[in-house]
């Protein structure tokens, strides 16, 4: 291999490069907030026309701050399911220029991982 040192840098072609497109922006937020039907959850828009949708049983938890959330992080959306005594919950944060397509791909995702509640012989949920 020999190097010409009289051509700093590399050479290199855009097909050698594999650039790609990468989707950006906020997209359309109807895309996650679409996924939610009213007899399982509950929405509220509150003063600052941030979102929030809670699931009934109050353990699943959705924001969309459109125009960031109040505080250091400036979180554009917020998805948190809680925990029980054994196992503890999650959250995750996406920024206001995440994709919507992508929050919502998040979203399906733990919405599918979720199921009803069966009653126990005590008559308990699990």
């Amino acid at each position: 291999m020999t190097v010409d040192l009289a051509r700093p840098g590399f050479s290199t072609t855009v097909q050698a490069l594999r650039l790609r497109t990468w989707q950006l922006g906020a997209g359309q937020p109807t895309l996650v907030l679409d996924q939610f039907r009213d007899e399982d959850f509950q929405l509220v828009v509150d003063d600052r026309s941030d979102v929030h949708i809670n699931s009934r049983d109050g353990r699943f938890y959705l924001g969309w701050f459109p125009h960031g959330r109040s505080g250091p992080d400036g979180e554009g959306w917020k998805v948190a399911v809680a925990g029980t005594a054994e196992v503890p919950g999650y959250h995750v944060a996406f920024a206001t220029e995440t994709p919507a397509e992508i929050v919502a791909a998040a979203v399906a995702t733990v919405l599918a991982a979720s199921h009803p509640a069966r009653p126990s012989a005590s008559g308990a949920t699990t």
